[in-house]
C-alpha cells in the first residue's frame, strides 16, 4: 500500500521515447516510465491532456473532443490487425525510413508522425472490414459493443468524419444540415454503413476509439502491477469547434469568449478564444455533460487535475466590443455557483481523487470551498508568498499538492541558476538549504530534498527535473517549435539501465525515505 504522503513524476504523454516508437509517446510506454519513475521512488504519473487533436495543433489543451484520446498516441505493433505480415508488408524502405528519421528527432514531430500512423491505421482498417465487418467475427462484436457504450465515441466519430470531408474546417462552416445535426447525418454515427462514404469514415474512427481504449487498459493494468498511481488533466473547457460543442451546443455561450480579467500583468485581461459554461442550461440536466465527463475521466486515471478551477465559480467573459465581466457577478453567487459544481465533479469522480489548479489570483471564498470539499490546490513554491516571504515548504498545508514548477514555467533546474545571487542566498535559508552547493548535481538533490520535505501530500517534479534537464515543456504567449515538442533525451530502455542515472535515483529514494514518501 502506498504512503500517505507521496512523490510523483509530471511530463507529456508525446515525450515518451521507446525503441519501437513512431517519433511520438506511446500509451504503452506508460509501463516502463511507471517503472522509471519507481526507480526515482515517484508512485504517481501525471501526464497531460492526451486528448483528440486536430491535424496541425500540438497543444493538449487544444482537443477537439474531451473525451476521446489521439490515436498519434497508439503502439502500431499491439494492433492485432497489424499482426505478422500485416505489418511487415506495410512497412516499405521508405516508410522504415521515415520511422527512423522521426525515432531519432529530438522533438516530436506531431505533423509528420501523424501522417505515418495515419497510412498505417487506414491500412489496419481495410483488414478489418475485410476479416471482420458484417462475418459475425468477435472482433466485429468488440467493436459493436465498444459503440453501444460509449455514445460519445458514436459523437466523435461522426464529428471527425464530417470535418475531414470539409478539409479539416469546423463545424460552423458545414451544411446547415450537418451544422444542426439531422437526423439523417445523426444516423451516420449511429448506424455506420461502410457502403456510405460517411458511415465507412465512421466506422473508422470508431475503430481508432477502441484500439485506444484497449491499449489504456492494458497500460493502466500494468501501472497497477507496480503500484504506480496515473493521475491525468481535465481542460477547464472545450473550443467552440470542438465534437462536444457541436453536439451539446446548448450548453455553452458561444456569443461569449472565456479569458482572465486584467491583471498587473495584462492591462485589458486575456482574450483566450473559448466559449464559456452556459450553466443556466447545464443546471436544466443536473449538469450532466459534466457529470459525463468527469466520469468518463475517472475511467481513465485514479487522480486529475482540474485545470483553471476558478472558472467553476466565476467566468471572465466578453461579448464582442466588451470589456468584460465575471459571471456570476456578486461573491456569493460565485460561492454557490463553485460549490456546486465541484460537488458534481466529486460526485461523478467516485473514487478518483480531484484536485483543483487553484494557481493565480484565488479569492479567499473559493480557497474555502475547496477546503470545505477536500479538494486539494496546487502549492509552486516559487510562487508561494506570505507579505512578500516566500513560505517554507514545511508551512504547506497537507492537503495540497507541491511542486517547483508547471508545464507553463522553466523547471527549477533551469530557473535557479538564473536568479541573482542575493536571491539565491535568500531563498536558500528561507527554505533550509545549506549553500553554496558543490557541484550542480547536490543543488539539484538539494532542491529535490526541499520539495518533498513539504507537508503536502503530493509533491510533483517535471520530468526534466528528476533528469537534471533544462528544457521547457512551453512557454506561454510564444509560438514556435520548442513547445510542446519535448521528449526525454533517450529512450526508456537507455535510462533504465544508465549507471549513472540509477546512482542518482538511489540518491533521490533516500531523500524520499528521509521525508516520509516512501
Amino acid at each position: 500500500m502506498s504512503p500517505a504522503r507521496l512523490a510523483g513524476v509530471t511530463l507529456p504523454l508525446a515525450a515518451l521515447r521507446t525503441t519501437d516508437d513512431w517519433g511520438v509517446g506511446q500509451v504503452s510506454a506508460l509501463g516502463a516510465f511507471a517503472e522509471l519513475a519507481l526507480l526515482a521512488g515517484s508512485r504517481l504519473v501525471q501526464i497531460l491532456p492526451p486528448y483528440e487533436l486536430a491535424a496541425g495543433e500540438s497543444s493538449p489543451y487544444g482537443a477537439r473532443t474531451a473525451f476521446g484520446l489521439d490515436p498519434i498516441y497508439l503502439t502500431i505493433r499491439e494492433i492485432p490487425e497489424l499482426a505478422g505480415e500485416a505489418l511487415s508488408g506495410f512497412r516499405t524502405a521508405e516508410v522504415d525510413a521515415e520511422i527512423a528519421r522521426l525515432r531519432a528527432a529530438p522533438r516530436v514531430d506531431f505533423t509528420a508522425a501523424r501522417a505515418l500512423k495515419e497510412r498505417a491505421l487506414r491500412h489496419a482498417f481495410e483488414r478489418y472490414l475485410a476479416n471482420d465487418h458484417g462475418r459475425g467475427t468477435p472482433r466485429e462484436a468488440e467493436l459493436r459493443a465498444f459503440a453501444d457504450r460509449s455514445p460519445w465515441a458514436r459523437d466523435l466519430a461522426l464529428y471527425v468524419a464530417l470535418r475531414d470531408s470539409h478539409g479539416g474546417y469546423g463545424w460552423s462552416t458545414w451544411p446547415e444540415h450537418e451544422r444542426e445535426r439531422a437526423p439523417e447525418v445523426v444516423r451516420h454515427g449511429d448506424s455506420p454503413d461502410p457502403a456510405h462514404p460517411l458511415g465507412r469514415a465512421v466506422l473508422e474512427h470508431l475503430y481508432r476509439q477502441l484500439l485506444l481504449e484497449s491499449e489504456w487498459r492494458r497500460a493502466r493494468a500494468r501501472l497497477g502491477e507496480l503500484g504506480v498511481e496515473l493521475m491525468g488533466d481535465l481542460p477547464f473547457i472545450v473550443g467552440s469547434e470542438s465534437a462536444d460543442v457541436w453536439v451539446n451546443r446548448a450548453e455553452f455561450r458561444l456569443d461569449l469568449s472565456l479569458g482572465a480579467p486584467p491583471d498587473a500583468f495584462s492591462a485589458d485581461g486575456q482574450d483566450w478564444g473559448l466559449p464559456a459554461y452556459d450553466f443556466h442550461t447545464l443546471d436544466a440536466t443536473d449538469l450532466h455533460w459534466i457529470r459525463e465527463r468527469t466520469a468518463h475521466a475517472a475511467t481513465l486515471y485514479d487522480r486529475f487535475r482540474l485545470d483553471h478551477a476558478i472558472g467553476y465559480f466565476r467566468q471572465w467573459v466578453r461579448a464582442p466590443g466588451s470589456k468584460g465581466a465575471f459571471l456570476p457577478d456578486s461573491e456569493p453567487a460565485q460561492q454557490a455557483r463553485g460549490e456546486k459544481v465541484l460537488s458534481a465533479i466529486l460526485e461523478a469522480a467516485g473514487p478518483s481523487q480531484v484536485i483543483a489548479e487553484d494557481l493565480g489570483v484565488i479569492p479567499d471564498f473559493a480557497r474555502e470551498s475547496l477546503v470545505r470539499l477536500g479538494i486539494p490546490g496546487y502549492r509552486v513554491l516559487p510562487w508561494d508568498r506570505r507579505d512578500g516571504v516566500y513560505t517554507r515548504p514545511s508551512d504547506l498545508p497537507e492537503r495540497s499538492v507541491a511542486c517547483w514548477s508547471t508545464h507553463d514555467t522553466a523547471p527549477i533546474t533551469a530557473w535557479w541558476p538564473e536568479l541573482e545571487a542575493w536571491e539565491r542566498e535568500a531563498l536558500a535559508k528561507n527554505w533550509g538549504l545549506a549553500t553554496p552547493f558543490a557541484t550542480d548535481e547536490e543543488r539539484n538533490l538539494a532542491l529535490l530534498g526541499a520539495l518533498y520535505s513539504s507537508r503536502s501530500e503530493l509533491a510533483l517534479v517535471l520530468v526534466q527535473e528528476l533528469l537534471f534537464e533544462t528544457t521547457r515543456v512551453n512557454t506561454p504567449g510564444v509560438v514556435g517549435p520548442e513547445n510542446w515538442t519535448y521528449r526525454l533525451p533517450a529512450d526508456l530502455s537507455e535510462l533504465l539501465r544508465d549507471p549513472t542515472l540509477l546512482a542518482r535515483f538511489e540518491r533521490v529514494r533516500g531523500l524520499l525515505r528521509e521525508s516520509g514518501r516512501l
